[in-house]
C-alpha cells in the first residue's frame, strides 16, 4: 500500500517567530512545513522544494508579498493564501491571483481549515 504523501506548505512571513507558530501548528494537523524569511528566497523555495500551498505574509521588507505573487503567478498557479493584520490587503492580493486571504491574528485551525477549503477549491 502506498503511503499517502504530507501536504507540504511554504509559510513566507519576515517575522520569525510567527513562522515558528504557524510552522507548529500545521504540523499538528498533519501538515509538512517549510519555512522562509524573505519573498525572493520563496520563490526559490517554491521551485525547489515543490509545496502544494504558499502561505504568504504581505508586509515583508525587500520583495514585500504583492510582489512575491505578482512574479509567482507569470509563471505558476501554485495555490496561495495571503495573510496580514491590514483587512485592506485582501482585495489587492485577490487581484493579484491569490486563492484566499486570512486576517492575524489567527489560529492554527483556522489556518489549517482555510488550507483545507483552498487545496479542495483547486482540485476541482
Amino acid at each position: 500500500m502506498k503511503a499517502v504523501r504530507k501536504k507540504r506548505v511554504l509559510v513566507v512571513d519576515d517575522e520569525a517567530a510567527i513562522g515558528r507558530i504557524v510552522s507548529i501548528g500545521l504540523r499538528v494537523f498533519g501538515y509538512e512545513v517549510i519555512t522562509s524569511g524573505s519573498g525572493k528566497e520563496s520563490l526559490g523555495l517554491v521551485e525547489s522544494k515543490k509545496p502544494d500551498i504558499m502561505l504568504l505574509d504581505v508586509f515583508m521588507p525587500g520583495m514585500d508579498g504583492f510582489e512575491v505573487l505578482r512574479k509567482l503567478r507569470e509563471t505558476s498557479k501554485l495555490a496561495v493564501i495571503v495573510f496580514s493584520a491590514h483587512n485592506s490587503s485582501c482585495e489587492e492580493a485577490l487581484r493579484l491571483g491569490a486563492n484566499g486571504f486570512i486576517a492575524k491574528p489567527f489560529t492554527p485551525e483556522q489556518i489549517a481549515r482555510k488550507i483545507s477549503d483552498v487545496l479542495q477549491a483547486v482540485a476541482k
